[in-house]
Order: structure tokens, then C-alpha cells, then sequence
């Protein structure tokens, strides 16, 4: 009888047609949908999570002046945990940084140690600033952009870029986080937008042991 071998036929090209399937996601053509684990691409909050344990590198680097810094415990996207302007009220987030290493200060003018360590932000960004490395603080004070920039403008900041967050949201995110536990909270943040680490309160941020801790969180590469 010949209906045997018809019927092995039928069945391996079924299952040639559900691997060809799941290859091509469904699409049905080679130029589809190839899964991000196929394809070899981190997610946001796989490579969110590499960073976390990047930052626990940083932990011997950071002593003296910036001893205070501790890696993030878990994965945190900078890119869509928060939001503000910039001194011309454009809408900017961590997104527009992506590629750079940055250090992301909230401040605000009702907080003396923010107001203190602000000139040392400005000389850690005149010798550290580059395509590859900036210091970014973004105000939180409440209503209109006056005060911080009147107050940065009388201190002589230039070199830092103004940014301002009048609803307070950036802080108040990252608070239910675990992450803003007081102002100031500097956070530093990789060249893929995730969080490495984070210090509460003031630091001397033009110190050796800064720069220091800047050098070897521009030393990490890539992920």
C-alpha cells in the first residue's frame, strides 16, 4: 500500500511549516518579526539590569568626598523614570542624553546644601565635560524658572545646562523608588540611560575622589 509514505509526507511538512512559523514569528516571510532573545538584543530592563551590577563595581572607587554613593538595587531606565524642561520649556528627558555618562543633580533653591555644592557641579562639568561625559541639574522648585536660573546666574554658573522641573515629579518618582531619599539626590547614569548609582545629600563634586569616580564610570564602556 502506498498511503504510509503519503502520510509521513503530509506530516513532516507540517511540522517544516510550524518551525518555519515560529522562526519567522508568524509573519510568514524572512524579512519578519525576529524575537529580541533571537536576535540577540537586550531589552530596556535586561540592560537596565547589567547596569546594576556595573555600578557595584564603582563601590571601591567611591570613598573619601563621594564614599556616600551606592549602586541602585534594582534596574531603574532613566529614559522614561522621569521628566522635565529646559530654560527654553522644551520637553527633554534622559533620552536626550543617551550615549553620554551623565550625572543627574535635583536641587532646589530651598536647599542650602543643594545651593552649596552647586559651584562644584560647574567645575567637575568645566574639567570633566565632553560628548561623553555631562553634569546635568534639574531644579524642582515649584512655579515659574526665575528663582533657580536668578539664583544660578548670580552664582555664575555657565557651563552647566538649566533644566526645571516645577511639578516636583522627578523627585517625587524616584522617591517611590527607593532611589531620592532626601535633596540633594545626585544620580549617575550610563551611556544606555540606566541608573549605575546614586549618593543622597551633598558631595564635593569637584574633589579628586569624584573625578575619580567619574573616570571609572567612563572606564565601564558599553554594555
Amino acid at each position: 500500500m502506498k498511503t504510509k509514505p503519503v502520510i509521513l509526507m503530509l506530516i513532516a511538512a507540517v511540522v517544516l511549516g510550524s518551525g518555519l512559523y515560529a522562526i519567522l514569528g508568524g509573519s510568514g516571510n524572512t524579512s519578519g518579526n525576529v524575537t529580541t532573545a533571537q536576535s540577540g538584543e537586550l531589552t530596556r530592563e535586561q540592560s537596565c539590569a547589567l547596569s546594576v551590577e556595573r555600578g557595584k563595581k564603582l563601590a571601591d572607587v567611591a570613598t573619601g568626598d563621594v564614599a556616600a554613593y551606592r549602586a541602585v538595587e534594582d534596574p531603574l531606565d532613566m529614559t522614561t523614570a522621569i521628566s522635565f524642561k529646559d530654560g527654553d520649556g522644551n520637553p527633554k528627558t534622559l533620552v536626550d542624553w543617551q550615549g553620554r555618562t551623565v550625572l543627574l543633580n535635583l536641587w532646589a533653591t530651598w536647599c542650602p546644601p543643594c545651593r552649596e555644592e552647586m559651584p562644584w557641579l560647574e567645575e567637575l562639568e568645566v574639567t570633566k565635560g565632553s560628548a561623553k561625559f555631562q553634569v546635568v541639574p534639574v531644579s524642582i522648585d515649584q512655579g515659574s524658572k526665575d528663582k533657580p536660573l536668578g539664583f544660578l546666574n548670580s552664582i555664575d554658573i555657565k557651563a552647566m545646562p538649566f533644566m526645571h522641573d516645577e511639578t516636583m515629579n522627578a523627585f517625587h518618582n524616584l522617591r517611590k523608588k527607593g532611589v531620592a531619599l532626601g535633596m540633594p539626590t545626585t544620580l549617575l547614569i550610563d551611556t544606555n540611560g540606566c541608573a549605575l548609582g546614586v549618593l543622597n545629600g551633598p558631595a564635593h563634586w569637584s574633589s579628586d575622589d569624584a573625578k575619580a569616580l567619574i573616570d571609572a564610570a567612563l572606564g565601564l564602556g558599553e554594555v
